[in-house]
């Protein structure tokens, strides 16, 4: 591969599914990406609640939650992939409490995601990450997958706003990630966008 054509690194970017992707998980989706190398991609859909509220996924691994600011939070659908397993994106943890999870993955940018019980503990004590975001399963693509599905006009691509993770109500986050590329609305978009 010539340098001048050096692959793309998404991490720390929004994935905004094209209207014309339909897929029952996929379509109106927004993806925010946590890793993108030339071995494949990571991310977790942040725009599709499950009907599980976070007090009754402690109560499954025998947490009680004791942080009023949660206990109305729903658990997220993160993707496709080990739905059982639960993910935790949160601010870094700066300072005193550096590197205090057991399996963290930073993210450029100042999120990470953690995906030990330890997090979990933490926010059981009232403790933990302010802003937090939990999800079940994660999205995950192959070596060249991601890249061959933005060929094909399936997915537009935008630095992420960790803001719109933690602070927007999801009904909003798909339109408001389309704004963060000037579109208003949804149907500026042409799902035959690039086709002659």
């Amino acid at each position: 591969m010539a340098a001048d054509s050096a692959p793309t690194n998404l991490t720390h970017h929004f994935l905004i599914a094209m209207p014309g992707l339909t897929d029952e998980l996929f379509g109106r989706s927004v993806v925010f990406m946590c890793e993108h190398s030339e071995r494949g991609a990571l991310g977790l859909v942040i725009n599709k609640p499950s009907d599980i509220l976070l007090p009754r996924l402690f109560e499954k691994v025998e947490l009680q939650l004791h942080r009023e600011d949660l206990l109305e939070q729903p658990v997220f659908q993160g993707g496709p992939v080990q739905t059982e397993r639960g993910f935790v994106l949160h601010d870094a943890i700066s300072g005193p409490e550096e590197s205090v999870y057991a399996s963290t993955l930073t993210i450029p940018g100042g999120l990470e995601m953690t995906t030990s019980k330890d997090v979990l503990e933490a926010m059981a004590s009232g403790a933990g990450p302010r802003r937090v975001f939990v999800s079940l399963g994660y999205a995950s693509w192959g070596q060249g997958q991601l890249e061959s599905e933005i060929a094909e006009n399936s997915w537009l691509t935008v630095p992420a706003d960790a803001d719109l993770i933690f602070e927007v109500p999801v009904a909003e986050r798909y339109d408001r990630a389309l704004a963060l590329l000037g579109l208003q609305q949804p149907w500026m978009l042409s799902p035959d966008a690039g086709h002659a």
